[in-house]
């Protein structure tokens, strides 16, 4: 097996395809990257720009490059030396275009008669034997059915294409008769959260669930998936969304078997101290983990009294206040907001789990299902293995339900049955609920510090110290070496360095409940989390244009739902966001104090950028570069963050730091060019120099203000809460002991003579440093020893 050092994420689509993806290899592999790690290749919707929503799993998307243009990039990838790393989607297909999808299509003409009956996980008898599907404007159905047409062997309704059961369509048919005997039955879009009876990806009706714990189906499904592999075409995997499979480790041992034991990486996020399950074949995660950990480091704690208490008297004014009108803590607002996705949105799955229990009333059981999904302290369990976390939410369910203990008690006695049906479902249900309860909702409603509030990572953790950091490391080590860490990915909902500046809040929240005070006196809301939330995002990602931050504007507005909504939108409210955005840009006092704050965190924010990057490509585990994200990346939640990237630039800058240039720390971001550089190629060119981690403790006045760590024969030095060091005077007496053997930076390619150094001498011109042993000494860093003078 190939394990990757290191990854690049390349985004392949219609205007980035994979002729595109050859023509920047050369930058990739000069940037230090060891493979390259492509977003979906198979056919997907038309227009598609993420490659999720797969329509053909037989063939490469003409529009990313098609067959030819992976042959032509693995071949250059292989001469360079290099390695593909492919992510695939193996939980569902994309169903807005039945005609694009044969599978889907085949399924609604013949119904359970289709050989793709098997295929999807549609409860036909709940729709009477037919799919429901929510394609139906608000006219009412009955007036929106006199829109059908019959074209040729085909229903339309608008630019809606379905099939014709052979044999229901006279000459001369009424379209709704002949609508009445399809094997699927069109209704009202609305409906889809109550009655739809195919399973999806989380709400969304256009991805429909496969079965791919069917033999056949994984087969089909997969059989280019593992030519790829076998052809020596791709040598890793990225699993999208274990968690929607009905078993998550009997796929992966078959995704094993199938590619010969391929390197393997799941996109699994993990909650609080819960661990990615060892009997799994693969070798990690894709780096949410990580991400958190690097995030909170950075972290003032110092700042959280005040935060919490911004944000209890922003949630008092909130629209929707807590329980009787108190504050709601992130815990109460999960809660909450899990149980409106279960009663909500996801209502037809609940209900779906619902018919499969024997002997309960079906409100009754949807009630307590409900509860018991909102209680699930994970994404889920994966029988029998996190028994005891179904077991834990039924206490929870039953704490908070008195009235339903006794109907709890009796479903626990169904779901804890592996072979049961019942919890099958109700596992592949318990991760929609978290995802959208949380990621997509409560993300969005909870503003303290939302640099915090990142997929795969717990809000409720304000920071942790370097112990905890440290071990970590030290268990990600030992365990999962080879799991991928991250900072951006496409499905992050803000770019690693608009995190970094946000994160400098947590050192001055007093400067910013000022500033946002002046915000939201000049243009206000009225909605205290949502303005937090939005004036966060335009400090975090300035300067951004009007288009970006507009979109981002109603995006989160709409996700958060306490003042407009998707389904129901609030023109009024949303003219209120219009007119907020253009005041960052128009209104002199807003933009006065505005640029003002962006101003006193600017530095720090690059501090914290550089920091989380070095530490982040030198700890424990496989690093991925996300697009572009070499320089500053700013970017806001999809689709902004899969804007094209400008590669002539950056060859630009990589050929200039190549040639001996030491950029300055500015908007540029050449500096972290400079740092991604170096520490990738250390990890692809000199990986025997990071096989442990370990602690290096400072000493000194500054000493809260280093992180360090020992990875074997290489040290990463990183500075941590910059406002607060700059305002204690610097790193004065602050040093760190090593070995007494020469050592150089390789990022500026200074020389010290080891043993105990000056922390002020190592960061003279950046925030981090990566020490290795200089060149020509034969020996290597050991472990940091501290002597009895330095220790006092």
């Amino acid at each position: 097996m190939r394990i990757p050092h290191s990854t690049y994420r390349l985004q392949i689509t219609a205007a980035f395809d994979l002729a595109a993806a050859e023509r920047v290899l050369d930058y990739v592999v000069g940037l230090g990257a060891d493979w390259i790690y492509l977003s979906p290749l198979l056919t997907s919707a038309d227009g598609s720009d993420h490659g999720y929503d797969v329509v053909d799993h037989a063939a490469i998307d003409p529009a990313r490059g098609g067959p030819e243009g992976l042959r032509l990039l693995a071949a250059a990838v292989a001469d360079a030396g290099r390695g593909i790393l492919v992510d695939i989607v193996p939980n569902h297909m994309g169903v807005d275009d039945p005609h694009r999808n044969a599978w889907w299509w085949d399924l609604l003409r013949f119904g359970q008669d289709s050989r793709y009956s098997e295929a999807f996980d549609v409860d036909w008898a709940a729709g009477d034997g037919k799919i429901l599907l929510p394609a139906l404007g608000d006219a009412g159905e009955g007036s929106e059915l006199d829109r059908l047409e019959i074209v040729g062997d085909e229903l339309h309704y608008y630019d809606h294409r379905f099939p014709i059961l052979p044999g229901t369509a006279d000459d001369g048919a009424d379209p709704r008769t002949v609508h009445s005997r399809q094997h699927y039955t069109l209704v009202n879009w609305r409906r889809a959260d109550r009655d739809l009876n195919y399973r999806r990806f989380f709400a969304v009706n256009s991805l429909a669930g496969i079965r791919v714990e069917v033999p056949w189906v994984f087969d089909e499904s997969h059989r280019e998936i593992v030519r790829w592999v076998r052809d020596g075409l791709v040598q890793g995997i990225r699993v999208d969304h274990p968690d929607g499979l009905a078993d998550p480790g009997g796929y992966l041992d078959r995704l094993r078997l199938a590619t010969d034991g391929t390197y393997v990486l799941v996109e699994k996020i993990l909650e609080g101290d819960e661990t990615l399950p060892t009997s799994w074949s693969t070798r990690g995660t894709t780096g949410y983990d990580a991400l958190a950990d690097v995030d909170r480091i950075l972290v003032d704690p110092a700042g959280r009294p005040a935060l919490d208490a911004l944000e209890k008297r922003l949630q008092d004014e909130s629209p929707e206040p807590g329980e009787n009108g108190r504050p709601q803590t992130w815990a109460e607002l999960v809660s909450e907001r899990k149980r409106g996705i279960a009663d909500g949105i996801l209502g037809s799955e609940v209900r779906r789990i619902a018919r499969l229990i024997p002997g309960i009333p079906g409100p009754e059981a949807v009630d307590a299902l409900a509860e018991l999904l909102t209680a699930m302290p994970v994404y889920r369990s994966y029988l029998p293995l996190g028994f005891e976390l179904v077991d834990e939410a039924a206490r929870r369910a039953s704490d908070r339900r008195p009235d339903l203990a006794g109907t709890i008690g009796r479903l626990l006695a169904v779901l804890a049955d592996p072979r049961t049906p019942a919890a099958v479902r109700f596992q592949q249900t318990s991760g929609m609920v978290m995802a959208k309860g949380v990621e997509d909702t409560a993300y969005y409603r909870y503003s303290r510090l939302t640099s915090l509030n990142e997929v795969g990572a717990d809000p409720s953790e304000f920071s942790i110290d370097a112990d905890t950091f440290h071990a970590r490391q030290q268990a990600r080590a030992a365990t999962f070496p080879d799991s991928m860490t991250t900072l951006s990915t496409h499905d992050t909902k803000r770019g690693e360095d608009v995190r970094a500046r946000i994160t400098v809040i947590a050192e001055i929240p007093a400067e910013w409940e000022a500033t946002l005070d002046t915000l939201r006196t000049n243009v206000p809301l009225g909605d205290g989390p949502l303005e937090n939330l939005l004036w966060q995002a335009v400090v975090g990602s300035w300067p951004a244009s009007r288009e970006r931050l507009g979109a981002y504007a109603l995006k989160a507005a709409r996700e958060s739902g306490t003042s407009t909504t998707w389904n129901a939108p609030d023109a009024a409210f949303e003219e209120k966001l219009e007119t907020l955005v253009a005041a960052a840009f128009d209104d002199p006092a807003v933009t006065a104090a505005l640029t003002d704050f962006v101003e006193r965190v600017r530095q720090a924010g690059w501090s914290n950028s550089l920091s989380a990057k070095l530490v982040q490509l030198t700890m424990p585990g496989a690093p991925d570069v996300y697009q572009g994200s070499e320089l500053w990346e700013t970017s806001l939640v999809d689709p902004d963050n899969r804007r094209p990237v400008d590669y002539t630039v950056r060859r630009g800058i990589l050929a200039r730091i190549d040639d001996g240039w030491l950029p300055p720390i500015d908007e540029t971001g050449a500096a972290k060019l400079l740092v991604t550089s170096r520490a990738l190629r250390q990890r692809r060119d000199a990986p025997e120099r990071f096989f442990r981690h370990a602690a290096v403790p400072a000493y000194g006045a500054a000493a809260a203000h280093l992180l360090a760590f020992d990875r074997g024969d290489a040290v990463t030095v990183a500075t941590r809460l910059p406002l607060g060091l700059a305002a204690q005077g610097g790193w004065r007496d602050t040093t760190i002991v090593l070995a007494g053997i020469p050592v150089i930076d390789v990022l500026t390619g200074e020389r010290f003579a080891g043993g105990t150094l000056l922390v002020r001498d190592l960061l003279r011109r950046y925030p981090v440093a990566l020490l290795v042993p200089d060149q020509g000494t034969g020996q290597g860093i050991e472990s940091p020893i501290v002597t009895g003078e330095a220790g006092r």
